[in-house]
């Protein structure tokens, strides 16, 4: 499911895009100078950015192959982001060769990229929709085509509702998509936080902002209320790096990548 109707004049480089940015900081080709311009901004600030987007991936991939394991077949990817390998659906249809796969973000660039995100096992599925997570309706909608919503659903929200101010109301986001899923499905949510180091943090929200992009920092707490009325998986809300690492990985500091994440269950 893509847009037909796609051009390269789509694509707006005359001011940074998070997920061209999110790309350099992977040391991806996908961004343009006024992206690499705004990222060394942040790098410049705080250096550690670029582990802490690959901390971030890390996650992902733990958190799809652990919902995979426990059998969850289906998954919804919000806030996608420019293909990196592997994706979501190469871990997940390695495990579940049957996985239905459903991506959504709102960024042409990825529309531009979604046919890498769209090569699925011959059993599986995968589909791309381009929507904002500030239109769940709209995405919840077109993921009815290929999901079926009366079965466990895998909802990830991963580096994704640090975009999502609160004016936007984003606990009511949340719980729209949550409450269409059955009891079974799960939550995986990662969130930058600005507990540890909180003047550095501003200075990196204001550069997202003066960049015309939406951002904002929350605490413990805040990422907690995400939470509501779900169950938590060991070992709960932790640093992206504490979460089940890979053996003979280092357990990150609280220092070093300021990054909350969880996985929980829906009752």
């Amino acid at each position: 499911m893509t847009d037909a109707g796609f051009s390269s004049a789509d694509i707006d480089t005359s001011k940074p895009q998070s997920a061209r940015m999110y790309d350099y900081f992977l040391g991806g080709k996908d961004n343009y100078p006024v992206d690499a311009a705004a990222a060394e901004k942040v790098i410049s600030l705080f250096p550690a950015v670029r582990e802490m987007a690959r901390v971030n991936r890390d996650f992902m991939h733990r958190a799809s192959r652990s919902l995979a394991e426990r059998g969850i077949r289906q998954f919804l990817d919000i806030g996608t982001g420019i293909p990196t390998r592997p994706n979501l659906h190469q871990v997940v249809q390695g495990i579940n060769p049957g996985a239905r796969v459903v991506y959504a973000d709102n960024d042409p660039i990825v529309l531009r990229h979604a046919e890498a995100l769209l090569h699925s096992t011959p059993e599986g599925s995968t589909t791309y929709i381009q929507a904002d997570v500030r239109e769940p309706g709209k995405i919840l909608a077109a993921a009815r085509d290929i999901l079926d919503f009366e079965q466990p659903i895998a909802l990830s929200l991963v580096a994704l509702l640090h975009l999502v101010a609160d004016e936007d109301d984003p606990r009511r986001i949340v719980a729209e998509l949550l409450d269409s899923l059955s009891p079974g499905s799960y939550l995986a949510l990662s969130h930058a936080t600005g507990d540890f180091d909180p003047e550095t943090w501003q200075r990196v929200v204001e550069v997202y902002r003066q960049g015309g992009t939406t951002a904002q920092v929350r605490s413990h707490d805040e990422f907690a209320s995400f939470f509501r009325g779900l169950e938590f998986l060991e070992p709960g809300i932790a640093l992206a790096a504490d979460w089940h690492p890979e053996p003979g990985g280092q357990p990150g500091g609280t220092d070093r990548i300021p990054l909350y994440v969880a996985v929980a269950r829906k009752p």
